[in-house]
């Protein structure tokens, strides 16, 4: 530990630190999903004290269970060149100091959901923490299933969002809350495909780590995409968007199933990386098609 890490001044670098501990990134992700559930549950009619309760309660929930996320692989994120400079591997930050900051996080911000917003919100964002904290980030040393396991809480938020504006859990909610799980796979292994010497070094058993010849990947690559497909179609069949919104999701759709196929049939650095941009293009286009063709 370096001598200053011990002192607790909240100078800019020590508030960046305690930052990057919420991993602001995924973070943002984690706020757009919160707030489109929560728009397309109201559909437009927008109260923005609930809504500002309901996203910023939310980023809280998810900062937390970053922290939680990091202070327990603290150890395997100093082997990675990714992460090695985090502030608890480099040694800026201790742990009790990251624990006392993660439980201050979560409390703050199921309490401002409960209050708030409304008890539901701040079940599913309660489970969210509990299934990322005590489910997957264990589970991410044991077994290449902790893909599947994480992808639960990574896309509860759209669900967060749906109960704050409604609240209640209907089908609408499970349909967005499908289309993130589906949308994490091909996001998520062509990530670990990029980087899986890095997580083979970390000791995570990711799927092209364990299956270094790639087959395995590749083919849950394909299948996946082309699963969100019919289910990013749902919505215009139920009624929760429009019909222009069912052409756009399934351009965006097949183009997203042409990257994964081209992935799988040459697994190389490059098709791993425009499928994980075109992942990071998808999901965005999606939403915002979905909120614009909003059936009342």
């Amino acid at each position: 530990m370096r001598p200053h890490a011990a002192t607790f001044p909240l100078t800019s670098t020590r508030m960046s630190d305690y930052l990057q501990l919420t991993k602001p990134r995924l973070n943002l992700l984690v706020v757009f999903t919160t707030g489109v559930g929560y728009w397309l549950g109201v559909a437009g009619h927008v109260d923005p004290v609930v809504l500002f309760h309901a996203v910023v309660g939310t980023a809280l929930v998810a900062g937390g269970s970053a922290v939680f996320n990091q202070l327990y692989e603290a150890d395997v994120d100093g082997l990675m060149a990714r992460t090695r400079l985090r502030p608890l591997p480099d040694g800026r930050l201790t742990p009790w100091r990251a624990y006392v900051f993660g439980m201050i996080l979560s409390a703050l911000g199921l309490a401002q959901l409960t209050f708030g917003v409304n008890h539901l919100s701040a079940v599913v964002a309660f489970a969210t923490l509990v299934s990322y904290v005590v489910w997957y980030t264990p589970m991410k040393r044991r077994s290449s299933l902790a893909t599947v396991v994480g992808a639960i809480p990574g896309a509860l938020p759209p669900v967060i969002g749906w109960a704050a504006a409604t609240n209640s859990l209907t089908r609408e909610a499970w349909l967005m809350f499908a289309i993130v799980f589906l949308w994490q796979m091909p996001h998520f292994l062509s990530l670990a495909w990029l980087f899986r010497e890095e997580y083979e070094r970390a000791g995570f058993p990711v799927l092209p780590v364990v299956e270094p010849t790639g087959k395995s990947t590749a083919r849950q690559t394909v299948m996946y995409t082309a699963a969100l497909i019919p289910v990013s179609l749902a919505p215009a069949l139920t009624g929760l968007a429009g019909p222009l919104y069912f052409v756009v999701a399934l351009v965006l759709g097949l183009a997203f199933l042409v990257l994964a196929i081209r992935f799988a049939r040459d697994l190389h650095r490059q098709t791993a990386r425009q499928l994980f941009l075109g992942s990071l293009i998808y999901l965005p286009l999606i939403w915002l098609f979905m909120i614009a063709t909003r059936v009342p």
